[in-house]
C-alpha cells in the first residue's frame, strides 16, 4: 500500500485563503493529497477553492451542500472523516489552515504511529523563527518526541485507525464547538498513548481564519466576556 492510501488527510477551511492555500499547497507538494471541507466561507472563497481543487487534484465538500448549522461545523466534519478513513482502513491526518507542513512531517508521525497502542501522533508548532508557539507552550523546555500525558491539538495530528475503531465520533456533544482537548483526553482514557514529536515541527500561525480569537492573548478580558456572553469557543 503506497503512503498516500494508508492516512485520510482532511483541512477544514474557512476563509483566510491566503493562508490555506499555502497550508493545502504544502501538503500536495509533499506529495499527498487532501480532503479540505469548506465551512460556509464566502462564495469568493468557495469558489478558489474549487479552483485549487481542479487544479491540485484535491477533493472538496462544501459543508452548506450538506447541511445549514452556522459555522464552525468541527463535529460534523470529524464524523464525516472518521466515517471515510475507516471505510479505506486509514488512519486520519487533521490539519488546520493555519498550519504549514514540511516535507516529510506526515511521513514521521506515521512512523511514530506503527508503535503500540499509540492513539494520537502530533507534530509540535512553532512560529516563523522556529519558536514553539500556541498551543504547544508547555513543550518548549523538550529535547526529544515522547508521551504526551496534557491535551493535544488537531494543529496537525495523526488519529490512529485503531482509535477511530474504538471511538465513535457521533458520541461528541454536539454544543461544543472544538473537541481536541476532550479527544486527546479521551484517547488516554482508553488506554492509548498520545505522542508529541518535538522533533517534527509545522509552522502555525494561529487563528488566521479567526481572527476574533487572537482576543484571548491580546484581550483577554475581552476575549472571556465574548465567550461567556455569546456562547463562542465551547470546547
Amino acid at each position: 500500500m503506497v503512503k498516500d492510501q494508508m492516512v485520510h488527510i482532511i483541512m477544514p477551511v474557512k476563509d483566510s485563503l491566503e493562508t490555506a492555500e499555502q497550508a493545502i499547497r504544502a501538503i500536495t507538494e509533499s506529495g499527498y493529497t487532501l480532503c479540505v471541507y469548506d465551512d460556509h466561507s464566502t462564495a469568493e472563497n468557495a469558489a478558489r477553492l474549487d479552483a485549487l481543487q481542479s487544479e491540485l487534484g484535491i477533493e472538496v465538500v462544501h459543508i452548506s451542500a450538506h447541511i445549514d448549522h452556522p459555522s464552525p461545523n468541527y463535529r460534523w466534519v470529524l464524523i464525516d472523516a472518521q466515517r471515510k478513513a475507516l471505510q479505506n482502513g486509514q488512519d486520519l491526518v487533521i490539519v488546520e489552515s493555519d498550519v504549514t507542513v514540511r516535507p516529510g512531517t506526515i511521513d514521521k508521525m506515521m512512523v511514530a504511529s506503527r508503535k503500540s497502542k499509540v492513539g494520537m501522533v502530533a507534530a509540535v508548532t512553532v512560529d516563523e523563527q522556529g519558536q514553539v508557539n500556541f498551543p504547544y507552550e508547555y513543550a518548549k523546555g523538550w529535547t526529544q518526541d515522547g508521551e504526551c500525558k496534557k491535551r493535544l491539538s488537531f494543529c496537525c495530528t495523526l488519529l490512529t485507525k485503531a482509535f477511530l475503531q474504538a471511538y465513535d465520533f457521533a458520541q461528541l456533544d454536539p454544543e461544543k464547538n472544538w473537541y481536541d482537548v476532550f479527544i486527546s483526553h479521551q484517547a488516554r482514557q482508553m488506554g492509548f498513548v498520545n505522542i508529541l514529536q518535538i522533533t517534527n515541527s509545522v509552522l502555525h500561525q494561529p487563528h488566521s481564519s479567526r481572527p476574533w480569537k487572537r482576543l484571548k492573548y491580546t484581550n483577554p478580558l475581552l476575549y472571556y466576556w465574548r465567550k461567556l456572553t455569546q456562547g463562542r469557543d465551547k470546547i
